[in-house]
């Protein structure tokens, strides 16, 4: 019989269908189109050599001639610093100018280098960047919130193979986040507790979702995990906003994202993913209701007519299960 679970930090019901589940290892990542050739190429903008077909970078890690990481704004971005954030109503219509930012990290020099495969330390480095324009980015007064993601492979949303992630500094804060926030505020509320934190430490006691543990982080599924394979990176120290994490967090960081993503790599055959950093408003950085986190969605399934008529996802497999199978 199929089962009804609700993720506490949307209120979102999941139909858990385990008459339509398969086995975990029989869920296998979307890779036809995965590229299997060398570590540069003369097409990519991103490789080392076509600098020039980028904009200025607005930030270069290692020397300029034999770079490590360059931090670029998006040559076609979603927000823009150009303009401002006065809203025009007109009866229910209601605009602003798309003001923000939009950069792209580019993770590494060599076209073929995937994350599970770096070295820890260019790891560490990559989530040091992340921090850097997380400030960097900050501040801009308009700025009240910046999204930190990585879409791996065309399922995911990507259009250039080479690894990079994407920052958007928005000036608004989107309902779905808003939404999440206002339910973790309320619980924080009427408990005196962060829903988030409490939500990992009920999951540490059950244990039976937990894929990874280190001295600082946590990788598990979530008992209402909206897509098979979901897996939540959190933090074992409360801190609100990513901004905030440590040099000793970052190390262990690094150790913990490596093996999940390479878990995942191995035990679903090189699936496309999406990658985000979940992180509390700016003006929330120290607020104690929300717990920044990370979360990987593999993209192994599709949304169908009935997910996108009623808002509730079906999820053919068990996080039990997809748990227990990526921790062996």
């Amino acid at each position: 019989m199929s089962e009804l679970r609700q993720d506490p930090t949307t209120y979102d019901w999941i139909i858990m269908a385990t008459e339509r589940s398969v086995r975990p290892h029989e869920l296998n990542g979307k890779k036809s189109s995965r590229h299997r050739g060398g570590d540069y190429n003369k097409e990519c903008p991103f490789c080392p050599g076509n600098e020039q077909r980028t904009p200025p970078a607005e930030a270069v890690y290692g020397d300029n001639d034999k770079w490590k990481i360059r931090v670029v704004p998006n040559k076609f971005p979603a927000l823009t610093p150009e303009g401002n954030t006065s809203r025009v109503h007109y009866k229910l219509f209601r605009k602003t100018q798309g003001y923000g930012r939009h950069e792209v990290v580019i993770e590494s020099p060599r076209h073929n280098e995937f994350l599970p495969f770096m070295e820890n330390e260019h790891i560490e480095n990559l989530l040091r960047v992340f921090r850097d324009r997380y400030h960097a980015l900050k501040e801009d007064t308009e700025v009240k919130i910046i999204i930190i993601f990585k879409n791996h492979g065309e399922e995911a949303g990507t259009s250039l193979e080479h690894p990079h992630t994407q920052i958007i500094a928005s000036p608004v804060v989107p309902p779905f986040i808003r939404r999440r926030l206002e339910i973790a505020t309320q619980h924080y509320d009427n408990t005196g507790s962060c829903l988030y934190h409490e939500l990992l430490t009920n999951e540490r006691e059950v244990a039976e979702r937990i894929v990874m543990e280190t001295e600082h982080f946590v990788s598990l599924h979530p008992f209402a995990s909206h897509y098979p394979f979901e897996t939540w990176i959190m933090p074992k120290v409360h801190k609100s906003s990513f901004g905030n994490i440590t040099e000793d967090e970052i190390r262990d960081l690094s150790v913990l994202l490596k093996s999940t993503l390479l878990k995942l790599y191995e035990g679903l055959d090189d699936p496309d993913y999406n990658l985000i950093i979940h992180t509390s408003p700016v003006d929330d950085e120290h607020k104690s209701y929300y717990l920044w986190h990370i979360q990987i969605v593999p993209r192994l399934t599709q949304m169908a007519g009935f997910e996108l008529g009623s808002g509730i996802y079906i999820n053919i497999a068990l996080p039990e299960q997809t748990a227990a199978f990526l921790k062996e």
